[in-house]
C-alpha cells in the first residue's frame, strides 16, 4: 500500500500549509486571547474551497474526497486548532448529514451555501446529561400535523452561535420501537426559529477561537419535510457521520502533534543555554525525535482509515484506532513541546502554550477514548 502523496494531492497540502502560516498564524494568537470568531479567515478558506473539498461538483463542491478535507485539516491544526476544528465541525458534522441524507430539495436549499463557506451548520448530539451515551437523548420531537415540535437542550455543539450559523441538525426521540427501545430521528432546525435559543458562547480552556454553545428548544416547530433521513434512522445515522469524523479528528490531532515537532525544532535551535542551543543536548534531540515517531505513526493511521473508508471497505475499527491513537499522542507532545520551552511554554504569546490548552478536548470530543476502545474491543468479538 502506497500512502504518498500525488500531484493534486500535494498541491492541496502546500496551499493549506501556505495560507495557515501566511494568513492564520499573525492573527490568530489575538483572536484566541479575546475569544472572537476569526470570520475573516473563514471566509478566505470558503473562497479557497475547503468547505467543499469531500462534496460532488453538482452540489457546489470541489469533487474531491474525504482524504482531501483530512489534508487540509492537518495542515491547518499545524498552526492552529481553533480554525481547523470550525473547518471540520463544518463539513463532517454540518454539511455531511445534509449530503449523505438529505432530500433532493434539502440538498438545493442547504449546500451551496454551506458549501462554499458563505454559511455553517452544526450537529446537535451531545447533551446535558448523556454525554457519550447518545442513546440516553432525551430532547423530543412530536409530530403535530405537518409539523414537529421539539423540546429539549443540547450541549457543547460547535458552528452553531456564528452571524453565519445557517442551521442545526438534531436528534431526538420520536417515537418508541416495537421493541420498547427510543425511536430517534434528526431534524433541521434553521437558525432564528421561535422557541430555538443559543446561549451565550462558552468559557472554555482551549479552542478559544472557534463558536460552541448550549442550545435549548422549547415548543421549537419545524415543517415535517425538515425530517432529515429516514424516521427511526437517527442513530444509524449520526454513527455513520461519526466514524467518518474520527478520521477527520485523527487528522486534526495528527496536525497539532506536527505543530508542536516544527515549534519545538524551532526553539531548541534559537534557545540558548550554557553556551550552545539547547537543541545540542541529547535530552532535548530524544524528545523531538519522539515526537516525530508519535506523529509519524498517527498519520499512518488516519491514512489508513481513510484508504479503507474511500474503497468502501469496513474502516470502523480503523477509524477508531486512528482518533484514539493521534489524539493521545498530541497531548503528550503538546506537554513535550511545553517543558521544551520552558518558562516561554506557559507564556501565551508561544503557539505551544495554545496546542496544549486545545490538545486536552481531542481525547474527549467525537467520542472519548474510553469509547474508541470499547469501539475496538467489540470489533474484536469481545
Amino acid at each position: 500500500m502506497d500512502f504518498r502523496l500525488d500531484e493534486e494531492q500535494q498541491a492541496l497540502r502546500e496551499s493549506v500549509r501556505e495560507f495557515a502560516r501566511e494568513v492564520v498564524a499573525p492573527v490568530i494568537g489575538e483572536h484566541y486571547e479575546q475569544h472572537t470568531f476569526p470570520y475573516e479567515i473563514v471566509r478566505q478558506m470558503g473562497k479557497m474551497g475547503l468547505f467543499g473539498l469531500p462534496f460532488a461538483e453538482e452540489h457546489g463542491g470541489m469533487g474531491g474526497d474525504y482524504f482531501a478535507l483530512c489534508l487540509a485539516l492537518e495542515e491547518l491544526a499545524r498552526v492552529d486548532s481553533s480554525v481547523a476544528i470550525t473547518l471540520e465541525a463544518a463539513v463532517s458534522l454540518g454539511a455531511m448529514p445534509i449530503y449523505r441524507f438529505g432530500t433532493p430539495e434539502q440538498k438545493a436549499q442547504w449546500l451551496p451555501k454551506l458549501l462554499s463557506g458563505e454559511a455553517l451548520a452544526g450537529f446537535g448530539l451531545t447533551e446535558p446529561g448523556t454525554g457519550s451515551d447518545a442513546g440516553g437523548t432525551r430532547t423530543r420531537a412530536v409530530l403535530d400535523g405537518d409539523e414537529w415540535v421539539i423540546n429539549g437542550s443540547k450541549a457543547f455543539i460547535t458552528n452553531s452561535g456564528t452571524d453565519i450559523t445557517a442551521l442545526v441538525t438534531v436528534t431526538a426521540v420520536t417515537g418508541t420501537k416495537p421493541d420498547g427501545s427510543k425511536e430517534l430521528s434528526t431534524i433541521i432546525v434553521p437558525s432564528g426559529t421561535p422557541g430555538f435559543t443559543v446561549a451565550p458562547g462558552y468559557s472554555k480552556v482551549g479552542w478559544n477561537a472557534s463558536d460552541t454553545h448550549e442550545l435549548t428548544f422549547d415548543d421549537c416547530r419545524v415543517p415535517a419535510a425538515n425530517l432529515l433521513g429516514e424516521r427511526g434512522r437517527g442513530f444509524a445515522q449520526f454513527l455513520r457521520i461519526l466514524d467518518e469524523g474520527r478520521i477527520a479528528i485523527a487528522a486534526l490531532a495528527v496536525g497539532l502533534a506536527q505543530g508542536c515537532v516544527d515549534e519545538s525544532v524551532k526553539y531548541a535551535k534559537e534557545r540558548q543555554a550554557f553556551g550552545q542551543p539547547i537543541g545540542n543536548y541529547q535530552a532535548i534531540q530524544f524528545k523531538i525525535a519522539d515526537m516525530e515517531m508519535k506523529a509519524h505513526t498517527a498519520r499512518l493511521a488516519y491514512y489508513d482509515a481513510a484508504a479503507r473508508m474511500l474503497a468502501g471497505e469496513p474502516f470502523k475499527r480503523q477509524a477508531a484506532i486512528a482518533k484514539l491513537h493521534a489524539s493521545t499522542i498530541a497531548v503528550d507532545n503538546a506537554r513535550e513541546a511545553t517543558q521544551i520551552h520552558g518558562g516561554y511554554g506557559f507564556m501565551n504569546e508561544y503557539p505551544v502554550a495554545r496546542f496544549w490548552r486545545d490538545s486536552k478536548i481531542l481525547e474527549i470530543g467525537e467520542g472519548t477514548s474510553e469509547v474508541q476502545r470499547m469501539i475496538i474491543a467489540r470489533d474484536l468479538g469481545m
